[in-house]
């Protein structure tokens, strides 16, 4: 797709990344097939052909209007184009600049603006929402269904591995995963001390997806440099890997290097912290191939996985874990339409509202269709999402691996 940048944005590092994914985009049309605003909608703009077409038109002109600003905020980032595109058009990365671009072209309102600082804040900063959620478990009897599936199991095994191992891997503590669901990384602790690894997790701070994709590009990059500088001495001792339990997390740290190419106090280090980061499937993987006795598991269930958007579009790890659940002894059962997102993806739920309830409720009918015991994932975010309301137990796949 031929395209001119407005000398607005002539210098723009995010304006120059942009125009480079819009360039390769041959509007075939063929990604509007598994979008899933698309399928919802069908409007052309709901589309990413029709969102590239918006981009191009404010690159272009280096203005912006409203009603483009109302079909990018619909975009769920869930990158399925991306795993149908022909011609391999970063659409994740496009999307992301081009909303940042238009907020400096089109400032939302100081409301709008207030609303997504407010859900930073909370989200970000685990004290918080751990003080609300205390608060919020003292009236569980009587909040609604709807918020009481969301609140954290009274009693959680969070036990740790008191032995210690040579072989040593950092651990993506987490934001909203280390209030809501603490047993994910107790469990991956317990399950990797199995192959002689110890865990590390140190309390370094955010990712920075939640800002960049709510309060702004720079401020998502400030906490990735947080985080950077948490992690780096351990990495400079030697650890193995950076580990992630919540894929959602793991599509913005792989992005690291691409996020800070052009900072020349970090672009090394990120790039270092990305080539480190592998999700938890990907290392549980390996260890089942050296040792495929390690874990067998205790009672066989029959499981509906739900692949997360980051996990099979952003990582491009479609069928890992379902391997791996088989391998240790679980029976996997047919999802339909699995490729579609749930209706999640990050803060969407809260921005988004009628159209997430629309996907999660279809969602959720998928994966109960064929009559599993248990619902898993491997994302903080739609493990939350999508408790609330199902009458099947919903669990991050790790805890399948114990007995």
């Amino acid at each position: 797709m031929e395209l001119h940048l407005a000398k607005e944005f002539a210098q723009n590092p995010l304006a120059q990344r942009a125009s480079e994914a819009v360039r390769k985009c041959v509007h075939c049309g063929f990604c509007n097939a598994t979008c899933p605003t698309y399928q919802l909608l069908g409007d052309e703009a709901d589309g990413p052909r029709g969102r590239i077409y918006l981009l191009k038109q404010m690159l272009e002109s280096g203005q912006a209007d409203e009603r483009s600003r109302v079909h990018l905020d619909r975009c769920l980032l869930c990158r399925s184009c991306e795993t149908t595109c022909p011609s391999g058009v970063p659409y994740g990365q496009l999307l992301e600049a081009g909303r940042n671009l238009q907020a400096e072209v089109l400032p939302r309102s100081k409301i709008q603006q207030a609303k997504c600082q407010v859900v930073s804040a909370l989200l970000q900063q685990p004290q918080p929402l751990k003080t609300l959620v205390g608060a919020a478990q003292k009236l569980r009897p009587i909040l609604p269904v709807s918020l009481r599936d969301q609140l954290p199991e009274k009693s959680l095994n969070l036990a740790r591995p008191q032995q210690q191992y040579p072989r040593k891997m950092l651990l993506l503590k987490g934001c909203v995963q280390s209030v809501l669901a603490p047993q994910t990384n107790a469990a991956t602790s317990r399950v990797l001390a199995k192959f002689g690894i110890t865990m590390i997790e140190p309390d370094a701070g955010c990712c920075g997806a939640l800002k960049l994709h709510t309060t702004g590009h720079e401020q998502g990059l400030n906490s990735i440099r947080r985080l950077i500088d948490g992690w780096w001495p351990m990495v400079e001792q030697g650890v193995e890997a950076i580990v992630f339990t919540a894929s959602g997390c793991g599509v913005t740290i792989k992005d690291y290097g691409d996020l800070l190419a052009h900072d020349e106090q970090y672009a090394k280090k990120a790039q270092r912290i990305s080539c480190l980061a592998k999700d938890l499937s990907q290392v549980v993987q390996v260890e089942l191939r050296r040792d495929s006795s390690a874990i067998i598991a205790g009672e066989s269930r029959r499981v509906a996985f739900h692949a997360p958007c980051t996990l099979q579009h952003g990582l491009k790890l479609p069928g890992v874990v379902p391997a791996i659940l088989q391998q240790v002894g679980h029976t996997m059962v047919a999802v339909p339409d699995e490729h579609l997102c749930c209706g999640s993806a990050g803060t969407y739920s809260l921005f988004q509202k009628e159209l997430s309830r629309k996907l999660k409720v279809d969602k959720q009918c998928n994966l109960v269709a064929n009559a599993p015991d248990v619902i898993a994932t491997a994302n903080i975010g739609c493990q939350q999402h999508l408790k609330s309301g199902s009458k099947v137990p919903l669990v991050h796949w790790i805890e399948l691996l114990e007995c």
